[in-house]
């Protein structure tokens, strides 16, 4: 199966980038990261709403609450591909990191992604 690269690009000889299997996996799940629910069409409990948490003040509470939005949102859109096992977010001033730890269903191995969001520019 052929996995179209995120974000789209074209590659050296003018075709669409092509993407590893992992990569793809590690794609998707930055995509519902990052996406607000209703953003995208015919889709609208897709995502996290994550992005409006930069600028929220920090607490205990709230970095709890993120993780289990995020565990949940996770595991309702990319369930039958990859078991997720830890999900921790953290946030100082304006940037934002995610680090998900999940199982592939495909070939059972096990794989930690780190997200970063923000930040100075």
């Amino acid at each position: 199966m052929t996995n179209i690269a995120f974000p789209f690009r074209f590659d050296g000889g003018g075709r669409t980038a092509q993407t590893t299997d992992d990569d793809h996996i590690r794609d998707l799940i930055q995509q519902v990261l990052f996406t607000s629910p209703g953003e995208r069409l015919n889709r609208p409990t897709f995502g996290t709403g994550l992005m409006q948490l930069i600028f929220a003040p920090n607490s205990n509470e709230l970095a709890t609450a993120t993780q289990f939005l995020v565990q949940g949102a996770l595991q309702q859109q990319l369930g039958d591909l990859i078991q997720i096992e830890d999900v921790r977010v953290e946030s100082d001033d304006a940037t934002l990191k995610v680090t998900v730890g999940y199982v592939v269903r495909r070939t059972q191995q096990r794989r930690v992604s780190e997200f970063v969001k923000g930040g100075p520019s």
